[in-house]
């Protein structure tokens, strides 16, 4: 049992940072999604800044010690991301463009909510008019 939960949580884990990635688009259809995606964002940058423990990576090693095993070997990012998804020396290039696709989610978001507002009010300023 321990080594299907130690793998749920993973699975949540990287639907967390597939999350905290891409999150900043879904609000483009559900704009209060942009709050919680706000709250996941600054966690995630600060796991990685700070010597702050993620509460997944806890869990799952808490998993891993039902099973006998010892804690992720560097963390999760450094166990499961770094030299298998990408070289661990574009770690500076995959930070740069995560930060780009966030921004782009964000600008997005914002231009759709203005679209929004405007297709809204369209009706009153004509009725207004006339």
């Amino acid at each position: 049992m321990a080594g299907f939960l130690a793998d749920a949580t993973v699975a949540v884990h990287i639907l967390a940072l597939l999350f905290i990635g891409f999150g900043g688009f879904l609000a483009w259809r559900w704009p209060k999604v942009l709050f919680v995606h706000i709250f996941f964002a600054i966690w995630g940058v600060a796991v990685n800044v700070f010597p702050i423990p993620c509460p997944l990576t806890a869990l799952e090693n808490f998993f891993r010690h039902q099973q006998g095993l010892g804690d992720l070997p560097g963390g999760f990012n450094a166990y499961y991301l770094y030299d298998t998804v990408f070289p661990r020396s574009m770690l500076p290039v995959v930070a740069v463009i995560a930060l780009a696709i966030v921004v782009i989610s964000y600008i997005g978001a914002i231009q759709r909510w203005r679209q929004r507002d405007q297709h809204q009010d369209a009706p009153t300023r004509w009725a207004s008019l006339g």
